[in-house]
């Protein structure tokens, strides 16, 4: 077991550790969530969940929120930003900040690490611990910032959610090496706040196993996408339990055209049953595609340490 599978295994007690201190979002104003990345899928799942709980909230790139945030929300209105970054040092996330602060926004930073440039930029941090292991691929610090944005939305996530993630981990282990086999097509669907997860899936995935992968809202994939499955295909389904029964006709179409299908919370050729609320499954799936990725990534023989052209903290020099 390399330094990546045990930050993925080991993940769930730095989960119950979390301490948000009371940090929560203001549902009378609209929330930006910045992230790069990583973070930016996480936000976009972030802001799926406040908008769910009655706080107008949409993600934002961190490049783009720096250059043209009239693009993404409208010059009179005076967000509150949320800010993401593992090493609270991303260049792009850390310059959103900064550009929000000197327009007199309001910022608030979910960060891994202590006496950043991030947190230096931000009116209020939350910052929470780590594996002492995770290299360049994040794993354990974007489910807790994740975990974060959950509760910044209100969503509570009791210590009997956290045990039930790691039981979804355990019980989809065995099945994953079967799944991948033969597998060169890897797609990623999810509805509300798990299309974001799904991104990150795709992500993660692709930065560790150098595979070509995509992610789309479910029945967003019946839509052009769809023409590219057969035999080689592996989808991986987020099922929203809004939308089962729709979810599983298309994962039938899928598998009749020869795609083998993982349905986490709905049917697939292997189905694993989520018995949570809807509001944590973005949580609870997030370490599946995780190992996933690792798996992949060892089936082709590649080190996830090492993971090609990336670094563990993007920055660039002006």
């Amino acid at each position: 077991m390399n330094a990546t599978e045990r930050g993925i295994r080991e993940q769930f007690f730095l989960w119950n550790k979390l301490d948000m201190r009371g940090v929560k979002a203001d549902p009378r104003i609209v929330t930006v969530v910045v992230g790069c990345g990583t973070s930016f899928h996480i936000a976009d799942s972030i802001a799926a969940s406040l908008n769910a709980h009655d706080v107008f909230s949409r993600a934002v790139a961190g490049n783009e929120w720096t250059c043209r945030p009239q693009d993404y929300v409208p010059p009179r209105i005076r967000p509150n930003i949320l800010a993401l970054s593992r090493s609270g040092e991303s260049t792009e996330t850390v310059a959103a900040a900064v550009e929000s602060r000197n327009n007199g926004l309001y910022v608030t930073a979910f960060t891994c690490a202590e006496s950043t440039s991030l947190e230096r930029n931000a009116d209020k941090t939350v910052v929470a611990e780590t594996h002492s292991e995770e290299g360049i691929v994040m794993i354990a610090s974007a489910s807790l910032m994740l975990l974060m944005g959950l509760r910044y939305a209100g969503i509570p996530v009791a210590t009997q959610t956290v045990a039930a993630a790691e039981a979804l981990l355990t019980e989809a282990d065995p099945h994953l090496r079967s799944l991948i086999e033969g597998r060169s097509h890897f797609v990623f669907l999810g509805a509300g706040t798990l299309y974001g997860i799904a991104r990150e899936g795709a992500l993660k995935l692709q930065e560790m196993s150098l595979s070509q992968t995509e992610a789309h809202h479910p029945l967003e994939y019946r839509h052009g996408p769809i023409s590219l499955i057969d035999e080689s295909s592996l989808v991986v389904f987020l099922y929203h339990p809004d939308t089962l029964e729709e979810e599983s006709i298309l994962a039938a179409d899928l598998m009749a055209k020869g795609a083998r299908v993982l349905g986490l919370g709905g049917p697939g050729t292997v189905s694993l049953s989520i018995g949570e609320s809807a509001d944590v499954r973005p949580l609870m799936v997030l370490p599946v595609l995780q190992l996933l990725g690792e798996y992949v990534a060892r089936s082709r023989g590649l080190d996830t340490l090492t993971p090609r052209h990336l670094t563990k903290v993007v920055t660039i020099a002006h």
